[in-house]
């Protein structure tokens, strides 16, 4: 009885074979930069939350006292920083995100060259913000009859005296979200715009035939499910500069905490309590809330925006 001869498994060409190992070799620099950068710094942070640590002594251990203060005892936190966080958030994030895709897509219905102009213009705010804080706004919102606001609602005749605009708790908020809204063209808008223009044409012309009737009904069935990975890239873009965007109330105020903690976010918090108390575990810990934070807005928009096998 013949013994059945065993299957001869098909070569695998050099060339693949050459590419499958050149995969790793290649990931492997940002894999440590990544792990350097990030990875490592998050590790730290997660155990420093569970310790008191003033930057002098060596941090000890004090189990979650800080996370328990945090949520007990932080009444700063509580009642201004996390309500404020929230709102900022709730407003910059989803209102920044509409305004990048509406604008992507505004630009890709004009001609290349005029397109490309318009492109960096729209996008050099979000390299410019820091400069433009200082020279624009600062003045634009001053104080005091030389800021341009107050200048032109007194030659008005609409107010009778200054507004102090960015000492006062119900001006600074909007403002924050009007500056960030204006340097929040970076590179979710980009991103967004390139995704529109490497659509497919075929498939605008097959909607069409399949009943889509308008530009508006081509971005809901068309547009917008072609280019779902720069929706999901821009989206986590606009969570994460809405969440670490703290910096523009105490550059616009030159203080920290804001007036009355008005302005002050989770970022504010943190800086206050690392940079200025020197109590780097609570800092950490607050570091970690606003991590967690993140990830869950970020998963949400990952379940809205990922595309399905």
């Amino acid at each position: 009885m013949s013994k059945a001869l065993p299957r001869a498994v098909p070569a695998v060409p050099m060339e693949k074979r050459r590419r499958d190992h050149s995969i790793p070799v290649m990931l492997s620099p940002y894999a440590l930069i990544f792990v350097y950068f990030v990875g490592l710094p998050i590790l730290v942070a997660i155990f420093l939350s569970f310790t008191y640590f003033n930057t002098v002594q060596r941090p000890y251990l004090i189990g979650f006292s800080n996370y328990i203060s945090i949520l007990t005892q932080d009444t700063v936190f509580l009642r201004n920083v996390l309500p404020n966080t929230l709102k900022f958030a709730i407003l910059v994030g989803p209102m920044g995100y509409v305004l990048q895709f509406l604008l992507a897509w505004v630009l890709t219905q004009v001609p290349k060259w005029p397109r490309t102009i318009l492109s960096l213009l729209f996008y050099s705010p979000s390299i410019t913000a820091g400069v433009a804080m200082s020279v624009i706004w600062k003045i634009v919102f001053s104080g005091d009859q030389l800021g341009y606001l107050n200048h032109l609602l007194m030659n008005w005749n609409l107010i009778s005296e200054p507004i102090q605009f960015l000492t006062s708790p119900e001006y600074l908020m909007p403002i924050m979200v009007v500056v960030t809204l204006w340097a929040g063209m970076g590179i979710g808008f980009l991103a967004m715009m390139s995704g529109i223009l490497n659509i497919d044409p075929e498939l605008f012309e097959a909607g069409y035939i399949d009943g889509v009737r308008n530009r508006f009904q081509e971005i809901i069935y068309v547009t917008v499910p072609s280019m779902k990975p720069q929706m999901l890239f821009g989206a986590v873009m606009a969570i994460v500069t809405a969440f670490s965007a703290g910096s523009i109330g105490v550059e616009l105020t030159g203080t920290n905490p804001t007036p009355q903690y008005a302005g002050q976010l989770m970022v504010n918090h943190i800086e206050d309590y690392g940079i200025l108390q020197y109590d780097m575990g609570y800092a950490a810990a607050l570091s970690v809330i606003l991590l967690i934070i993140i990830a869950v807005f970020s998963r949400v928009a990952n379940r809205l925006f990922a595309e399905r096998d």
